[in-house]
């Protein structure tokens, strides 16, 4: 294996990659974002390709990740991989989010997340935005 330092993870490909030199396969270690912004959030882009985005956002307890949407076909998930908070919809709609909480929803729908511990929350939106 051929390894790449991607995101504070590792992009592991087979020593000869697919025809179009294309990698089909990589692991991201996670514990390698965990960085955090003093001021509130902290994004890191984690993938980025034809097909979907995944972004990983670390927010200070308080922080908010303002509610917004955006006019397009999709789909987005948010997985909190650590802390407690809320997820946040429109009309001041709440949902508690903790670790191992995920949320699905069309691109189109407000959305938004406010921390109320260090949070950790990984973004899943196809297609790519």
């Amino acid at each position: 294996y051929a390894d790449r330092r991607v995101a504070g993870g590792w992009r592991a490909a087979e020593d000869e990659p697919e025809p179009g030199g294309r990698l089909m396969m990589w692991k991201i270690e996670l514990d390698g974002t965990r960085e955090f912004n003093p001021l509130g959030m902290k994004a890191i882009l984690l993938h980025d390709s034809e097909h979907f985005k995944i972004l990983n956002f670390n927010l200070k307890a308080g922080a908010l990740f303002p509610i917004h949407s955006h006019d397009l076909d999709g789909q987005l998930s948010i997985l909190v991989i650590e802390g407690e908070g809320l997820f946040l919809a429109d009309k001041d709609q709440t949902m508690p989010a903790r670790t191992g909480d995920m949320l699905i929803s069309d691109i189109r729908e407000p959305h938004g997340v406010k921390a109320t511990t260090d949070m950790r929350i990984v973004v899943t939106i196809a297609p790519p935005i």
